[in-house]
């Protein structure tokens, strides 16, 4: 709801800024809206527009590239448990309660992300979770292999479990992105300046009020994807935990 309220906030400020162009175009004296001022006013209106589309595109393709990440990486870990599970499965009997921990962790993790609580996911960078996760790898480094096959598949599980605990923890890192709020205020503003010029342009009448009403709207809601993208274990966008609830389905069998 927070992005929400953000995306709100900008699009009644793009708005309004429009609005306050086109009352501005009937107060100001007559040689102030000439061919000659309204051309210097759309050639820097021009060059504000082009930046504020790089600066937009910037921003949706870094808040693209962030959720892509953190959805590679819920996929990898997944398939990382999935396998970790398997490898303890062929050690024998004795990786029992390993596994039952690590179907617990799995579990406990998985209902965290799927609550798209902010308290519950700091919960997954608290010390009770790392704990529980690295004492899953001493138990398998205590392990006491009874031959070479076993000593291979010890030396693999904790490999394969070091390796799920840097996936988790670089996903986590990369899911608790954020938006510079310089290059966003940046956006906002010259938004503003955009639209707030647009009113000048022609005078006001329901047509030019509704395409200014729509081209606010959709700068508000590509913002909105922006902030929702750059937190995809939090808000209305957010990664699929399907790979992990699989995973969980098909642990300690």
């Amino acid at each position: 709801m927070r992005h929400l309220s953000i995306a709100l906030i900008i699009f009644a400020g793009v708005f309004c800024s429009a609005l306050l162009g086109l009352r501005l175009r009937t107060l100001l004296p007559k040689n102030h809206l000439g061919e000659d001022p309204i051309g210097v006013v759309k050639l820097a209106t021009g060059l504000i527009a082009t930046m504020a589309a790089l600066v937009l595109g910037l921003l949706i393709s870094s808040a693209k590239n962030s959720f892509d990440m953190v959805n590679a990486s819920v996929i990898r870990d997944a398939a990382s448990v999935i396998l970790l599970d398997r490898v303890l499965a062929r050690y024998g009997p004795q990786t029992q309660g390993i596994r039952g921990g690590l179907k617990q962790a799995v579990a406990a993790a998985v209902q965290q992300m799927a609550s798209r609580n902010p308290a519950q996911l700091e919960n997954l960078h608290s010390p009770e979770a790392i704990e529980r996760v690295e004492s899953l790898v001493r138990q398998i480094e205590n392990l006491s292999p009874q031959n070479d096959v076993q000593r291979r598949l010890q030396a693999r599980a904790i490999e394969m479990a070091d390796d799920v605990l840097a996936v988790r923890e670089l996903g986590l890192l990369q899911a608790a992105g954020s938006t510079p709020a310089a290059l966003l205020i940046a956006l906002v503003l010259w938004l503003c300046i955009i639209f707030g010029a647009f009113g000048l342009f022609t005078p006001a009448n329901a047509t030019v009020i509704i395409a200014l009403f729509l081209g606010a709207l959709s700068t508000s809601v590509a913002i909105f994807l922006i902030l929702e993208m750059n937190t995809p274990l939090d808000g209305m966008v957010t990664v699929s935990l399907s790979p992990m609830r699989e995973a969980l389905a098909v642990l300690g069998r």
